[in-house]
């Protein structure tokens, strides 16, 4: 990816975040203004070099239904995260249940991609909807991997 796709890709998902959070809120939780945070995410020439500060990231996120820029990060450089706001009390199940699981999430993805790709092109809402239900596979292959590394010590 070239560093002007690199700036473009991290403005957007600076921008999903204060979305997310609310650009009033935002303003609040970071101590900057609605046109500073505007200038963050802006595609104009002049904001090309300006970005978010880790601490403004780290403030919103913290407010945040997900942790968007940490994830565009990581992503960039080619980590995988996983994310759950799942907080679940007891683990439970083991590995059969993960497989059980495992086997509804890559239906339920099949499903998707199959609606998705029968006009023959991915719209960028069907792209979503697949990221989530991949998301949402990859969430359950690491609870498994857990249960395994768990079982095998």
């Amino acid at each position: 990816m070239t560093k002007a796709g690199i700036g473009s890709y991290l403005k957007k998902h600076s921008e999903a975040l204060v979305k997310d959070v609310g650009i009033e809120a935002a303003c609040s939780l970071t101590g900057r203004s609605k046109a500073t945070l505007g200038r963050y995410y802006s595609d104009a020439e002049e904001h090309a070099d300006r970005f978010m500060p880790v601490d403004a990231v780290a403030a919103l996120e913290s407010a945040a239904r997900f942790p968007h820029v940490t994830t565009a990060l990581a992503e960039l450089q080619g980590i995988t995260l996983s994310y759950s706001m799942e907080k679940r009390n007891s683990e439970g199940g083991g590995v059969n249940a993960d497989v059980v699981a495992l086997s509804q999430r890559f239906a339920m993805l099949m499903a998707e991609y199959s609606q998705s790709i029968e006009d023959g092109i991915i719209t960028f809402n069907e792209a979503k909807r697949l990221l989530r239900e991949t998301t949402a596979l990859q969430q359950v292959l690491l609870q498994m991997k857990l249960h395994l590394e768990e079982e095998a010590t």
